[in-house]
């Protein structure tokens, strides 16, 4: 009989004990914190994808880069290229991530592009998005 256990991180038992920083970095105090793993997840994520490479101060390789697509046509291989690359940039630097789903969808009317990504935590049963907007 298979059995597959969910793994707590320790740090989720404490609802009072911060994990992590927050987005967007507007607090009225220095920063937001996470009080779960699964927070600190999402916003480390949302913190990778949305910053440059050579953006962050000595680590010059830290970021995803969504600015090299700025000016490109909105076309299916574009489209494509951008889901490929985030899927491998998540699976390459967020290992207790499973990537289920990416949609890229782009709308020509108003020259955006929507990226949702649906992923679930490896040992749990968590499941959560982002959603990224680039115009």
């Amino acid at each position: 009989m298979a059995f597959n256990p969910q793994i707590i991180p320790a740090t989720d038992f404490y609802p009072n004990v911060g994990v992590g920083v927050n987005i967007p970095f507007s607090s009225p105090s220095v920063f937001w914190q996470t009080f779960t793993t699964q927070a600190a997840i999402k916003a480390n994520m949302i913190n990778y994808l949305l910053t440059e490479p050579g953006e962050r101060y000595d680590n010059p390789t830290f970021g995803f880069g969504f600015r090299r697509y700025l000016f490109e046509q909105i076309e299916a291989n574009t489209l494509e290229n951008i889901q490929i690359e985030v899927s491998n940039i998540i699976s390459s630097n967020f290992p207790t991530i499973t990537v289920n789903q990416i949609l890229v969808t782009p709308n020509t009317q108003s020259q955006t592009i929507s990226i949702s990504i649906y992923y679930s935590f490896t040992n749990q049963s968590i499941n959560d998005q982002i959603e990224i907007n680039l115009s």
